[in-house]
């Protein structure tokens, strides 16, 4: 088993956003210790409670500050951005980090639709149908083969990955490119192999990008000496998430002790307990029993850490029992 973490700069109670920042780049430094793999950065613009707004930049601090992890994105917005600058930003990363970049783009729009007016995007539905034609574009300027040459030059040397639902999984195979996916239904999943994992690999053309396919598994997971306390580790940010469809902001990660429960609707309770059952939680034995199952569903061993914490401490535990489950 491999592990690797995304840290979307979640701002906790009492925080400032610099703090916050800050503390993106030790916690990158405390995982290289415990030998993951990759670290990501992701991108969310104007989102209260997040201060990780410019993945590429937050990612060449973590890479000043690491020796030998893997350090990128995932993912950057296409709808967000020209592919030119895009694809300016990952060679950037790369010449500063040969060899340890990841880079992984997304097609999410703005949260609200104030942010979308603010990044000047236009109609979504007609911005996530062009997002194959954003993303060849983005390869192509990646390999110096553009209709003008990114600087510096890239030549196809970093990594692509595709942060993918069904639908996106097609795209990534027609264009040869890596895959993380994640999603209620790695947990949920019933049957013996994850049905678009499986079109995907079938359907795959190799690139010079990436010669076959390859897969990262994304999953809100935590671990802890009991299943509840590895529960409430991933309880503040679940509810930060089932209130924010109701105001419109994603508010701090609060303590568990400051979660109050009183004004949640019936429907919000229930959604709540919905996004505990689409997480990995609980000892050491119960995690790896789950883990098992959902590589043995998927196909792939290597996953990606997503879940946003509010007991810095916690966390750290839950990753140290997390690196002892690596084969």
């Amino acid at each position: 088993m491999r592990f690797s973490v995304l840290d979307r700069a979640h701002s906790l109670a009492g925080e400032s956003e610099s703090e916050t920042l800050r503390s993106v780049v030790a916690h990158a430094r405390d995982v290289e210790k415990l030998g993951f793999g990759r670290f990501f950065t992701a991108e969310h613009h104007a989102v209260p409670g997040i201060a990780g707004s410019q993945p590429a930049l937050l990612a060449a601090a973590v890479g000043a500050a690491t020796e030998t992890i893997r350090v990128g994105t995932a993912g950057i917005m296409l709808p967000s951005h020209p592919p030119l600058i895009v694809a300016e930003q990952i060679a950037v990363l790369e010449a500063l980090f040969p060899g340890r970049v990841d880079a992984g783009v997304g097609n999410s729009v703005g949260f609200t639709g104030p942010v979308r007016g603010a990044l000047r995007q236009g109609e979504p539905v007609e911005l996530k149908k062009r997002y194959a034609d954003d993303l060849a574009e983005l390869m192509a300027f990646l390999s110096g083969e553009g209709p003008v040459t990114a600087r510096p030059a890239n030549d196809g040397a970093t990594p692509l990955w595709v942060l993918a639902g069904f639908r996106s999984l097609s795209v990534a195979a027609e264009l040869g490119l890596r895959v993380i996916v994640g999603g209620p239904s790695l947990v949920a999943g019933e049957g013996r192999t994850h049905e678009g994992l499986e079109q995907y690999r079938r359907r795959f053309i190799p690139s010079a990008n990436a010669p076959e396919p390859e897969v990262i598994v994304s999953l809100d997971l935590a671990v802890a000496d009991t299943e509840e306390a590895a529960r409430d580790l991933l309880l503040p940010q679940i509810h930060s998430t089932v209130i924010s469809r109701r105001t419109g902001s994603f508010e701090h990660l609060a303590r568990v002790a400051d979660i109050d429960h009183g004004p949640l609707s019936g429907r919000e309770r229930q959604r709540i307990r919905e996004g505990l059952e689409a997480t990995v939680h609980g000892t050491p034995a119960q995690v790896r029993e789950e883990l098992k199952r959902i590589v043995a569903y998927t196909g792939s061993d290597d996953v990606l850490i997503t879940a946003g914490m509010s007991d810095p401490a916690g966390r750290a535990r839950s990753e140290e029992l997390l690196a002892g489950l690596a084969d």
